[in-house]
C-alpha cells in the first residue's frame, strides 16, 4: 500500500465533515431498525404457517392495517376465521372466503407465544424507526440550507443534460465497437 502511494497510484480518500458523519450514523442506524423490523415480521410469518396460518397467501403485508388487526385479535384470543375476516380492511383483494379459509389454524400454544413476542419486538423497532427519524430531521435542520432553490433551482440544466447524452453517447458507441472487434465483427454499425 505505501508502494503504491509512494508512485501516485493511490488517490485521497473522502473524509466527510462532522455533520456528514453524524447524518451518516444516523441513516445506516435508522436501515438496521429497518432490517431488523423485516426479520420481525418473517419471523411471525414463520409462526403464522407453523400454525398453519396462511394470512401471507392472502395479503400483500402482513404488517398492514388489515394484518396487524387481525394478528392483535389473534393474539387476544378469537380463533373464528369468519370474525377475523371481517377485520380485512375493504382494499384487499381476497375474498372472505379465502380470508376465512386462510385463518384456519392449530393455534399452538408455544407457536403463538412466538409470535406476540415477533409483534412486540416489531412494534419496538417501528418506535425506535420514529426516534431516529426524528434524531436526523433534528441534525438537519440544524444545518440549514447552503442552497438557495430560488437562485439555482436543483437539477442539471439543459446543456449540461446534453453533455451527459453525448458523453454517454460516445461510451455506448466506443464500447460496442470494442465489442464488435474483439468477436472479429468488421462492421461498426451500432444501437444503444
Amino acid at each position: 500500500m505505501l508502494k503504491l502511494h509512494a508512485f501516485g497510484l493511490l488517490n485521497n480518500s473522502f473524509q466527510p465533515t462532522d455533520e456528514i458523519r453524524i447524518a451518516r450514523t444516523l441513516w445506516r442506524q435508522r436501515g438496521n431498525l429497518v432490517a431488523e423490523a423485516s426479520s420481525a415480521i418473517q419471523r411471525m410469518q414463520k409462526a403464522l404457517i407453523e400454525m398453519n396460518v396462511q394470512l401471507s397467501s392472502v395479503l400483500s403485508d402482513i404488517s398492514g392495517v388489515s394484518g396487524v388487526s387481525m394478528i392483535a385479535a389473534i393474539l387476544e384470543g378469537e380463533r373464528d376465521p369468519w370474525t377475523l375476516a371481517a377485520l380485512v380492511q375493504s382494499g384487499v383483494k381476497a375474498t372472505a372466503e379465502d380470508i376465512a379459509k386462510s385463518l384456519e389454524g392449530n393455534w399452538r400454544e408455544e407457536l403463538l407465544f412466538v409470535l406476540r413476542q415477533n409483534v412486540e419486538l416489531y412494534r419496538i423497532y417501528q418506535e425506535k424507526i420514529v426516534d431516529c427519524d426524528l434524531q436526523l430531521r433534528q441534525h438537519l435542520e440544524s444545518l440549514g440550507s447552503s442552497v438557495d432553490i430560488q437562485a439555482q433551482p436543483i437539477g442539471p440544466s439543459r446543456k449540461a443534460r446534453k453533455a451527459v447524452g453525448t458523453l454517454l453517447t460516445s461510451i455506448c458507441a466506443r464500447s460496442y465497437i470494442a465489442l464488435r472487434a474483439s468477436t472479429g465483427h468488421k462492421s461498426t454499425a451500432w444501437m444503444c
